[in-house]
Protein backbone atom coordinates (compact mmCIF):
# COMPACT_ATOMS: atom_id res chain seq x y z
CA UNK A 1 0.00 0.00 0.00
CA UNK A 2 1.20 3.44 -0.94
CA UNK A 3 1.79 5.85 2.06
CA UNK A 4 0.42 9.05 2.20
CA UNK A 5 2.00 11.97 4.38
CA UNK A 6 -0.11 14.21 6.19
CA UNK A 7 1.00 17.28 4.24
CA UNK A 8 -0.46 16.55 1.31
CA UNK A 9 -3.41 14.95 2.75
CA UNK A 10 -5.36 17.24 4.52
CA UNK A 11 -8.12 17.19 1.84
CA UNK A 12 -7.70 13.24 2.49
CA UNK A 13 -8.55 14.07 6.05
CA UNK A 14 -11.43 16.06 5.24
CA UNK A 15 -13.38 13.98 3.35
CA UNK A 16 -12.92 10.76 5.33
CA UNK A 17 -14.41 12.59 8.47
CA UNK A 18 -17.26 13.76 6.44
CA UNK A 19 -18.37 11.18 4.10
CA UNK A 20 -18.02 7.74 5.94
CA UNK A 21 -21.55 6.54 7.53
CA UNK A 22 -22.22 4.54 10.74
CA UNK A 23 -21.32 1.11 9.46
CA UNK A 24 -20.45 -0.50 12.05
CA UNK A 25 -23.39 0.04 14.57
CA UNK A 26 -25.67 -2.67 15.93
CA UNK A 27 -28.42 -2.25 18.22
CA UNK A 28 -27.20 -5.42 20.36
CA UNK A 29 -26.36 -4.22 24.03
CA UNK A 30 -23.31 -4.67 26.23
CA UNK A 31 -23.08 -6.63 29.60
CA UNK A 32 -21.34 -3.67 30.64
CA UNK A 33 -21.27 0.24 29.43
CA UNK A 34 -18.64 2.14 29.62
CA UNK A 35 -19.23 3.88 32.62
CA UNK A 36 -19.73 0.59 34.67
CA UNK A 37 -15.99 -1.04 33.39
CA UNK A 38 -14.70 2.40 34.53
CA UNK A 39 -15.89 1.78 38.04
CA UNK A 40 -14.42 -1.42 37.98
CA UNK A 41 -11.09 0.10 37.39
CA UNK A 42 -8.16 0.93 39.93
CA UNK A 43 -5.99 3.20 39.93
CA UNK A 44 -2.15 3.21 39.59
CA UNK A 45 -0.05 6.38 40.27
CA UNK A 46 2.48 6.94 38.09
CA UNK A 47 5.38 10.12 38.19
CA UNK A 48 3.67 11.17 34.42
CA UNK A 49 -0.16 10.48 35.72
CA UNK A 50 -2.47 7.84 36.95
CA UNK A 51 -2.88 4.52 35.10
CA UNK A 52 -6.35 2.79 35.15
CA UNK A 53 -6.36 -1.05 35.09
CA UNK A 54 -8.69 -3.87 35.41
CA UNK A 55 -7.28 -6.62 38.11
CA UNK A 56 -10.04 -9.42 38.16
CA UNK A 57 -9.82 -13.19 39.21
CA UNK A 58 -6.90 -15.31 40.90
CA UNK A 59 -5.09 -17.66 39.77
CA UNK A 60 -2.21 -17.48 37.24
CA UNK A 61 -1.37 -14.37 35.74
CA UNK A 62 -2.71 -13.02 32.86
CA UNK A 63 -1.97 -9.48 31.25
CA UNK A 64 -4.11 -8.10 28.20
CA UNK A 65 -2.27 -5.43 26.45
CA UNK A 66 -4.08 -2.95 24.02
CA UNK A 67 -2.59 -0.59 20.93
CA UNK A 68 -3.89 2.56 19.15
CA UNK A 69 -5.97 4.07 19.74
CA UNK A 70 -7.99 1.61 21.73
CA UNK A 71 -7.78 0.38 25.70
CA UNK A 72 -8.69 -2.30 27.88
CA UNK A 73 -12.01 -1.88 27.01
CA UNK A 74 -11.04 -3.93 23.82
CA UNK A 75 -10.92 -6.93 25.90
CA UNK A 76 -14.12 -6.70 27.67
CA UNK A 77 -15.86 -9.73 26.11
CA UNK A 78 -12.64 -11.85 27.20
CA UNK A 79 -11.83 -10.68 31.22
CA UNK A 80 -14.51 -12.80 32.34
CA UNK A 81 -13.85 -16.08 30.58
CA UNK A 82 -9.96 -15.85 31.22
CA UNK A 83 -10.81 -15.40 34.83
CA UNK A 84 -13.53 -18.62 34.59
CA UNK A 85 -10.52 -20.16 33.30
CA UNK A 86 -8.97 -19.91 36.63
CA UNK A 87 -6.69 -16.84 35.75
CA UNK A 88 -6.35 -13.34 37.19
CA UNK A 89 -6.79 -11.41 34.65
CA UNK A 90 -4.62 -7.48 34.32
CA UNK A 91 -5.92 -5.27 31.86
CA UNK A 92 -4.38 -1.70 31.94
CA UNK A 93 -5.64 1.81 30.25
CA UNK A 94 -1.45 3.18 28.89
CA UNK A 95 -1.22 6.38 29.56
CA UNK A 96 -3.20 8.32 27.00
CA UNK A 97 -5.72 6.07 26.48
CA UNK A 98 -8.70 4.73 28.36
CA UNK A 99 -9.39 5.98 31.66
CA UNK A 100 -5.81 7.01 32.40
CA UNK A 101 -4.65 10.33 32.49
CA UNK A 102 -3.33 12.46 29.50
CA UNK A 103 -0.40 14.63 30.83
CA UNK A 104 0.71 17.03 28.37
CA UNK A 105 3.94 16.65 25.83
CA UNK A 106 4.69 13.93 23.77
CA UNK A 107 7.47 12.09 24.79
CA UNK A 108 5.92 10.87 27.66
CA UNK A 109 4.41 8.60 25.82
CA UNK A 110 7.37 7.44 23.65
CA UNK A 111 7.51 3.04 24.07
CA UNK A 112 10.20 2.52 26.17
CA UNK A 113 8.05 4.90 29.01
CA UNK A 114 5.71 3.01 28.30
CA UNK A 115 7.26 -0.16 28.88
CA UNK A 116 8.69 0.82 32.14
CA UNK A 117 5.49 2.25 33.67
CA UNK A 118 4.20 -1.09 33.00
CA UNK A 119 7.10 -3.12 34.65
CA UNK A 120 6.49 -0.61 37.72
CA UNK A 121 2.48 -1.23 37.56
CA UNK A 122 3.19 -5.08 37.58
CA UNK A 123 5.90 -4.79 40.43
CA UNK A 124 3.13 -2.33 42.83
CA UNK A 125 0.95 -5.29 42.22
CA UNK A 126 3.71 -8.20 43.39
CA UNK A 127 3.54 -9.54 39.85
CA UNK A 128 7.16 -11.28 38.99
CA UNK A 129 6.08 -12.71 36.23
CA UNK A 130 2.82 -13.37 33.71
CA UNK A 131 1.70 -14.64 30.75
CA UNK A 132 1.37 -11.57 28.18
CA UNK A 133 -0.88 -10.94 25.74
CA UNK A 134 -0.32 -7.94 23.11
CA UNK A 135 -2.56 -6.44 20.24
CA UNK A 136 -1.34 -3.41 18.10
CA UNK A 137 0.98 -1.05 18.87
CA UNK A 138 1.17 -3.00 22.39
CA UNK A 139 4.04 -5.09 20.54
CA UNK A 140 6.02 -2.30 20.58
CA UNK A 141 5.44 -1.32 24.20
CA UNK A 142 5.91 -5.65 24.59
CA UNK A 143 9.50 -5.51 22.95
CA UNK A 144 10.72 -2.35 25.18
CA UNK A 145 9.52 -4.63 27.91
CA UNK A 146 11.16 -7.63 27.37
CA UNK A 147 14.60 -5.40 26.50
CA UNK A 148 14.58 -4.25 30.08
CA UNK A 149 13.56 -7.05 31.75
CA UNK A 150 13.09 -10.31 29.13
CA UNK A 151 12.67 -12.96 32.15
CA UNK A 152 9.39 -11.06 33.66
CA UNK A 153 6.87 -12.84 30.57
CA UNK A 154 6.06 -16.79 31.03
CA UNK A 155 4.33 -17.35 27.72
CA UNK A 156 3.87 -14.64 25.06
CA UNK A 157 0.73 -14.12 22.98
CA UNK A 158 0.68 -11.99 19.48
CA UNK A 159 -2.81 -10.40 18.50
CA UNK A 160 -2.16 -9.08 15.46
CA UNK A 161 0.66 -7.02 16.60
CA UNK A 162 3.55 -4.61 15.26
CA UNK A 163 6.46 -6.67 14.84
CA UNK A 164 8.45 -5.95 11.48
CA UNK A 165 8.50 -3.73 8.62
CA UNK A 166 7.22 -6.16 6.01
CA UNK A 167 3.94 -6.10 7.88
CA UNK A 168 3.47 -2.82 9.40
CA UNK A 169 1.01 -1.07 6.48
CA UNK A 170 -0.42 1.81 8.32
CA UNK A 171 -3.20 3.91 5.82
CA UNK A 172 -0.94 6.93 6.89
CA UNK A 173 1.97 8.33 7.61
CA UNK A 174 1.91 11.47 9.22
CA UNK A 175 4.88 13.99 9.56
CA UNK A 176 5.03 15.86 13.36
CA UNK A 177 3.54 19.48 13.36
CA UNK A 178 0.32 21.75 12.61
CA UNK A 179 -0.91 18.98 10.16
CA UNK A 180 -0.85 16.08 12.52
CA UNK A 181 -2.50 17.73 15.27
CA UNK A 182 -5.24 19.08 13.24
CA UNK A 183 -5.95 15.23 12.52
CA UNK A 184 -6.07 14.78 16.37
CA UNK A 185 -8.99 17.40 16.50
CA UNK A 186 -10.39 15.54 14.30
CA UNK A 187 -10.72 12.81 16.46
CA UNK A 188 -11.62 14.59 19.13
CA UNK A 189 -13.53 17.23 18.75
CA UNK A 190 -17.51 15.99 18.53
CA UNK A 191 -18.40 16.94 15.51
CA UNK A 192 -15.69 14.35 13.56
CA UNK A 193 -15.30 11.59 16.49
CA UNK A 194 -17.81 9.44 15.38
CA UNK A 195 -16.87 9.33 11.59
CA UNK A 196 -13.19 8.59 12.29
CA UNK A 197 -13.72 5.62 14.70
CA UNK A 198 -16.28 4.47 11.66
CA UNK A 199 -13.86 4.54 8.83
CA UNK A 200 -11.18 2.88 11.52
CA UNK A 201 -14.12 -0.01 12.33
CA UNK A 202 -14.60 -0.37 8.93
CA UNK A 203 -11.46 -1.38 8.08
CA UNK A 204 -10.55 -3.08 10.97
CA UNK A 205 -13.65 -5.63 11.28
CA UNK A 206 -14.78 -7.95 8.72
CA UNK A 207 -18.39 -9.34 9.44
CA UNK A 208 -19.03 -7.35 13.48
CA UNK A 209 -20.78 -4.59 13.84
CA UNK A 210 -20.03 -2.76 17.19
CA UNK A 211 -23.21 -1.63 19.77
CA UNK A 212 -24.06 1.47 20.28
CA UNK A 213 -22.15 1.08 23.76
CA UNK A 214 -19.55 -0.58 22.84
CA UNK A 215 -18.56 2.60 20.02
CA UNK A 216 -19.21 4.56 23.31
CA UNK A 217 -16.01 2.73 25.05
CA UNK A 218 -14.01 3.88 22.11
CA UNK A 219 -15.42 7.67 21.53
CA UNK A 220 -15.83 8.50 25.13
CA UNK A 221 -11.39 9.07 25.89
CA UNK A 222 -10.79 10.61 22.13
CA UNK A 223 -13.91 13.01 23.16
CA UNK A 224 -12.27 13.47 26.75
CA UNK A 225 -8.89 14.80 24.86
CA UNK A 226 -6.92 11.31 24.57
CA UNK A 227 -4.83 12.07 21.49
CA UNK A 228 -1.69 12.96 22.87
CA UNK A 229 -0.33 9.28 22.61
CA UNK A 230 -1.70 8.88 19.21
CA UNK A 231 0.11 11.86 18.00
CA UNK A 232 3.32 10.20 19.45
CA UNK A 233 2.29 6.90 17.71
CA UNK A 234 1.70 8.10 14.22
CA UNK A 235 4.64 10.73 14.19
CA UNK A 236 7.18 8.77 15.28
CA UNK A 237 6.36 5.08 15.05
CA UNK A 238 4.69 5.05 12.07
CA UNK A 239 7.46 7.01 10.16
CA UNK A 240 11.01 5.57 11.42
CA UNK A 241 9.65 1.62 12.71
CA UNK A 242 12.10 0.83 15.76
CA UNK A 243 13.89 -2.49 14.35
CA UNK A 244 13.48 -4.84 17.60
CA UNK A 245 15.17 -7.52 15.61
CA UNK A 246 17.96 -8.18 17.87
CA UNK A 247 15.51 -8.42 20.85
CA UNK A 248 13.32 -10.63 19.21
CA UNK A 249 15.84 -13.28 18.13
CA UNK A 250 16.98 -13.39 21.91
CA UNK A 251 13.25 -14.31 22.89
CA UNK A 252 13.27 -17.64 24.56
CA UNK A 253 9.76 -17.56 25.32
CA UNK A 254 7.16 -19.82 24.16
CA UNK A 255 5.00 -18.17 21.91
CA UNK A 256 1.61 -18.08 20.25
CA UNK A 257 0.12 -16.45 16.85
CA UNK A 258 -3.35 -15.51 17.08
CA UNK A 259 -4.19 -13.33 14.00
CA UNK A 260 -7.15 -11.71 11.90
CA UNK A 261 -6.37 -12.57 8.14
CA UNK A 262 -8.08 -9.87 6.92
CA UNK A 263 -6.51 -6.85 8.79
CA UNK A 264 -4.92 -4.43 6.38
CA UNK A 265 -3.13 -2.60 9.07
CA UNK A 266 -0.65 -5.65 10.25
CA UNK A 267 -0.44 -8.17 7.65
CA UNK A 268 0.59 -11.99 8.55
CA UNK A 269 1.84 -13.25 5.58
CA UNK A 270 4.21 -11.20 4.26
CA UNK A 271 6.59 -11.74 7.50
CA UNK A 272 4.91 -14.76 8.70
CA UNK A 273 8.03 -17.14 7.84
CA UNK A 274 10.53 -14.35 9.74
CA UNK A 275 8.42 -14.15 12.66
CA UNK A 276 8.12 -18.15 12.64
CA UNK A 277 11.67 -18.25 12.66
CA UNK A 278 12.55 -15.63 15.00
CA UNK A 279 10.68 -16.30 17.63
CA UNK A 280 11.04 -20.08 17.43
CA UNK A 281 7.03 -20.48 17.02
CA UNK A 282 5.51 -24.04 16.92
CA UNK A 283 3.62 -25.01 14.19
CA UNK A 284 0.89 -26.02 16.41
CA UNK A 285 0.67 -22.64 18.25
CA UNK A 286 0.00 -20.39 14.97
CA UNK A 287 -4.03 -19.78 14.84
CA UNK A 288 -5.30 -17.73 11.90
CA UNK A 289 -8.80 -16.74 12.32
CA UNK A 290 -11.47 -15.64 9.76
CA UNK A 291 -11.20 -11.37 11.46
CA UNK A 292 -9.75 -8.52 10.88
CA UNK A 293 -7.52 -6.24 13.16
CA UNK A 294 -9.64 -6.35 15.67
CA UNK A 295 -10.18 -9.88 16.87
CA UNK A 296 -11.10 -9.33 20.21
CA UNK A 297 -14.31 -8.04 18.91
CA UNK A 298 -15.05 -10.57 16.27
CA UNK A 299 -14.01 -13.77 17.80
CA UNK A 300 -13.46 -13.17 21.48
CA UNK A 301 -14.55 -16.77 22.91
CA UNK A 302 -11.97 -18.11 20.70
CA UNK A 303 -9.20 -16.09 20.99
CA UNK A 304 -9.42 -16.48 24.46
CA UNK A 305 -10.12 -20.51 24.20
CA UNK A 306 -6.78 -20.39 21.88
CA UNK A 307 -4.60 -18.35 24.60
CA UNK A 308 -5.98 -20.76 27.69
CA UNK A 309 -4.88 -23.88 25.55
CA UNK A 310 -1.41 -22.25 24.86
CA UNK A 311 -0.86 -21.46 28.52
CA UNK A 312 -2.10 -24.64 29.78
CA UNK A 313 0.41 -26.69 27.48
CA UNK A 314 2.99 -24.60 28.33
CA UNK A 315 2.83 -23.99 32.03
Amino acid sequence: MKQLYLKSSVVFFIIMSFSCSSKRLSSESELLNYTEFRNLQHSFETAEGNIKYIDKGKGDVILLLHGVPTSSWLYRNMIDTLVSQGYRVIAPDMLGFGSSDNPKGYDVYSPEKHAIRLLNLMKSLNINSWNHVMHDAGGLWTWELIKLSPKKIKNLVILNTIIYEEGFQPPIRMESGNFAKFSMWLYKNGITTSTMLNKLFDEGLKYTELSAEAFEGYKTPLMEGKTRAMYQFFTNTCNSLPDYSNVIKQIDIPTAIIWGKHDSFLKWSVQRERVMADLKIKAQNEYILNTSHFLQEEAPNLVSKYITKFIKTNN
